[in-house]
């Protein structure tokens, strides 16, 4: 469905409700021997901090908590005897007031199933194999307990009854989107592909479980694609965590197939929100887009012009042109991100430092930071190099896209595919450095001077 992009977000810190959820956290971590470890090995093994993996709070219904969330920009969402309270301006997990016998802790995973296995665990698991919830209690101690959230495109609390049928559907449809053909000789052919994989997908599972199993997929396609993933992936697993601390997929489009992109995208329930610009000087912009009850963020890249902001650029559709900035580029020497290509990159959320100095004594070197305050902290690690076609290549060459030069180090070396991305927020700070992410941009242009 065609919306109009939102440019009214001003994305604020919000320090008060950080706080809060900083003291609940350490409060019952302290309660729970399983959880103290668990948050020491995030860190020391994955580079990950344990506030990032957390789903939801519970705890007892008083009017002093109730005033509390309310001071800090927590909203009631439900008036039943749990309500679930949310912070709709900040990154915090939801906090969940009722009549519970003990406090909870509940983190995300991928899967609950994984994660009982690596840590030898017998808990009960409430909720079937392929449904959109799965949750677990994995610890208890005084006064609190740790709990394990699985989720499917749903931001339910209340396991709900699914059918064979469904659950046989999910991972037909898992499958079909991992297998998702990506070649074709036209982008339009390509994009029509994936958008009734989509349609089939959400008539048998409705749209937010579509759109869970189909970035799932994009995540494998995109890990397959670049080593950094890979090893950061396989050190999450092994404590059963996987990409559950995702914080957005990023995708490159050229200017043609940018709006088919978009409505690829809306036709999983990503809707837009703000729109991105670096500036006159950047050559490019992007339309940050959201599907909440996945939880999924999407930041569509394109290149674009100036006077090409104020319009409604994601619907309108953008003619091809001669000049390519970098985005453009990529996507004439890779393929749309959407399609051969595969995501640009995924940013997931780390304690930046360890994550950076872990990811280094494996081998794999991190970019200099493009954004490094005291709220938000990113950095690329260094780009997976591509083979690039000796089709592209001379197509890019004949159009005066690259120099004969340029296709002569592309063929000996490959040019920059992906990247896995770093990132730290705090504060519950919810947006985008627009001038750090033009600089990143700017540096991996492949036509920049060799070595610059």
């Amino acid at each position: 469905m065609k919306q109009d992009p939102n440019t009214n977000f001003n994305w604020q810190r919000h320090p008060d409700a950080a706080d809060l959820i900083g003291h609940l956290v350490q409060s019952m971590v302290t309660a729970l021997p399983f959880a103290v470890v668990l948050e020491r090995r995030m860190r020391e093994e994955t580079g990950t901090r344990l506030v990032d993996w957390i789903d939801h709070l519970c705890l007892p219904h008083t009017s002093e908590t109730s005033d509390a969330l309310s001071r800090c920009g927590y909203h009631a969402e439900e008036t039943t005897s749990q309500q679930a309270w949310r912070h709709e301006g900040a990154m915090v997990p939801v906090i969940r007031l009722g009549d519970f016998d003990a406090m909870r802790i509940a983190i995300k995973v991928e899967s609950v199933a994984d994660f009982l296995h690596v840590h030898d665990s017998d808990s009960t698991v409430h909720g079937v194999l392929n449904s959109p919830l799965r949750t677990s209690c994995v610890a208890d101690g005084e006064g609190a307990e740790l709990w394990v959230v699985e989720r499917h495109g749903t931001r339910k609390f209340t396991i709900e009854e699914v059918t064979q049928v469904q659950t046989a559907a999910a991972t037909k449809h898992a499958r079909s989107f991992l297998r998702r053909k990506r070649d074709f000789v036209s982008e339009e052919t390509g994009f029509d592909h994936a958008e009734k994989l989509i349609g089939a997908a959400t008539e048998d599972l409705g749209t937010d479980w579509a759109c869970d199993l189909f970035f799932a997929a994009e995540r494998d396609y995109w890990c397959s694609r670049n080593r950094a993933a890979r090893l950061q992936k396989n050190r999450q697993d092994k404590l059963g965590l996987g990409w559950a601390n995702h914080d957005h997929h990023t995708y490159r489009s050229s200017r043609e197939c940018f709006a088919r992109l978009i409505g690829v995208l809306e036709k999983l329930g990503c809707r837009c929100r703000e729109r991105f610009y670096g500036g006159a000087d950047a050559g490019w912009g992007a339309q940050v887009l959201e599907q909440s009850a996945a939880g999924i963020v999407i930041f569509a890249d394109v290149d674009l012009s100036p006077t090409e902001v104020t319009g409604d650029f994601a619907h309108n559709g953008l003619s091809p042109r001669d000049d390519l900035g970098t985005v453009g580029l990529w996507c004439k020497l890779h393929g749309e991100a959407m399609l051969q290509a595969g995501m640009h990159h995924l940013e997931c959320q780390f304690d930046f430092d360890a994550a950076r100095t872990q990811l280094a004594a494996e081998g794999i070197k991190t970019m200099k930071p493009f954004t490094d305050f005291e709220h938000l902290k990113q950095a690329f690690t260094e780009g997976e190099m591509w083979v690039v076609s000796r089709s592209r290549l001379e197509t890019a060459v004949a159009r005066g896209w690259i120099t004969r030069s340029d296709a002569q180090r592309f063929r000996e070396l490959g040019t920059i595919g992906s990247h896995l991305e770093i990132l730290q927020r705090d504060d519950g700070y919810k947006g985008f450095n627009q001038t750090g992410i033009s600089e990143i941009i700017r540096q991996t242009d492949p036509r920049r001077p060799f070595g610059a």
